[in-house]
């Protein structure tokens, strides 16, 4: 992966104009933002930016408007947030490209910022070009966007994993690139973590499905010590294995899949971990009646979430860790019932952590029961990027990233 990028600390910033792809890609309700937690993020490479003399334009996607302007995916209620957080005006332009845009944008004195309205109102900002025709205007409003500003900088890992016109082909048209703050904190983060691990390497891995985490499945355990599976994908496992599952969550159509993986860990000297008890619900809802069973779900019962046996194996091999990557959670965690053994895991990775491990929380269901439980300010990263960190540790090249100028 390519890890040596530029950042904004690599470039002359003095009276220059910086085009930046933040990911404001906030909750908005009754033209209010209801989280801040992204825009937040942005901050410290904003004020660096205009700190260095430079003047600012501000790129991101809000939603899916699917290339029309629909007023509710509008940016506009972003730039009083951002304009409380770093303490200066910010101006709005009513498009992202276009003389109004540029001519806001040349205007712009140093040290002043402003931020354009959703780039996905434009439908060539994320359309599957396959034409010829298609092609030519996904790199016509590339090139319009980079009218915008003489240096770029992506501080979007959110969307990194997206060759869209503001995350990657924008690049090709303006001659320097560079990550800002908190692009640079995941590459480093995610990359180095996975690339040259601490160990023991603990990888915790959760959620609904087999299919959705197959890729990760199989690149860290050519990587990880122990592998610790919770979550409806458990099940397939257990199937997989011989087990009676009831009616837990499992995907038929994985189950050899899932025996591979099995043997492929095993064959590697990966301590493959999985539930040793559960806690069983005879139906999905938080008043239902639970008891804890085995590796065997009897029939018409149904997994919500492993047991605390289960919950203290997987503790006492975090606490081992000097790695842990962790995506996914454990159960049903949304059900206050179902969610002991996630808030179990979170606790241990907090205390690995304070007792020297990395941890990499990535994935926005385990961000959100990390969230959930206090311990965040425990963890040593926490990603902002859902699908783009999946796909960071599965070992792919993201258009966004690989875009940015090489040191």
């Amino acid at each position: 992966m390519g890890l040596n990028k530029k950042t904004v600390r690599d470039v002359e910033l003095k009276g220059k104009r910086v085009v930046m792809r933040v990911d404001f890609n906030v909750p908005v309700k009754d033209g209010k933002v209801k989280d801040d937690t992204r825009i937040k993020g942005a901050v410290p490479s904003i004020k660096y930016i205009l700190d260095k003399g430079a003047s600012l334009v501000l790129l991101s996607h809000l939603g899916r408007p699917d290339g029309e302007v629909k007023p509710e995916f509008s940016l506009k209620p972003t730039v009083d947030v951002l304009s409380k957080l770093i303490g200066k005006p910010v101006q709005f332009v009513d498009d992202c490209i276009g003389e109004k845009a540029v001519a806001a944008a040349n205007a712009l004195k140093p040290g002043e910022i402003m931020i354009c309205e959703n780039t996905r109102f434009h439908k060539e900002e994320d359309m599957k070009a396959k034409t010829d025709e298609d092609k030519a205007k996904t790199a016509d409003f590339a090139k319009e966007l980079a009218k915008l500003g003489e240096i770029y900088v992506n501080d979007a890992f959110g969307t990194a994993h997206r060759s869209h016109g503001s995350t990657a082909k924008i690049c090709k048209y303006i001659p320097v690139s560079v990550a800002g703050f908190l692009m640079e904190k995941e590459i480093q983060y995610l990359g180095q973590t996975v690339e040259n691990p601490k160990r023991p390497f603990v990888a915790i891995i959760g959620g609904a499905k087999v299919s959705d985490k197959l890729e990760v499945l199989k690149s860290l355990i050519s990587k990880c010590d122990s592998l610790l599976i919770g979550g409806g994908m458990a099940y397939t496992f257990l199937k997989a294995q011989g087990h009676s599952i009831g009616k837990s969550l499992c995907e038929e159509d994985l189950v050899e899949t899932a025996k591979q993986i099995l043997s492929d860990a095993k064959a590697k000297k990966v301590n493959f971990m999985l539930p040793v008890d559960n806690l069983a619900a005879d139906k999905f809802d938080n008043g239902a009646q639970i008891k804890t069973v085995g590796n065997d779900i009897p029939d018409g019962w149904m997994a919500l979430d492993v047991g605390p046996k289960t919950a203290a194996a997987y503790s006492a091999e975090i606490m081992k860790a000097r790695t842990i990557v962790w995506n996914g959670p454990m159960g049903c965690f949304e059900m206050p019932n179902f969610a002991k053994s996630t808030l179990a895991v979170c606790k241990s990775v907090a205390e690995a952590t304070g007792k020297g491990a990395i941890s990499v929380i990535g994935g926005g269901d385990s961000v959100a029961a990390v969230n959930q439980s206090g311990l965040a300010g425990k963890m040593s990263h926490i990603s902002t990027g859902g699908g783009a960190s999946l796909e960071f540790l599965e070992g792919k090249k993201l258009p966004g990233v690989e875009a940015l100028n090489d040191m």
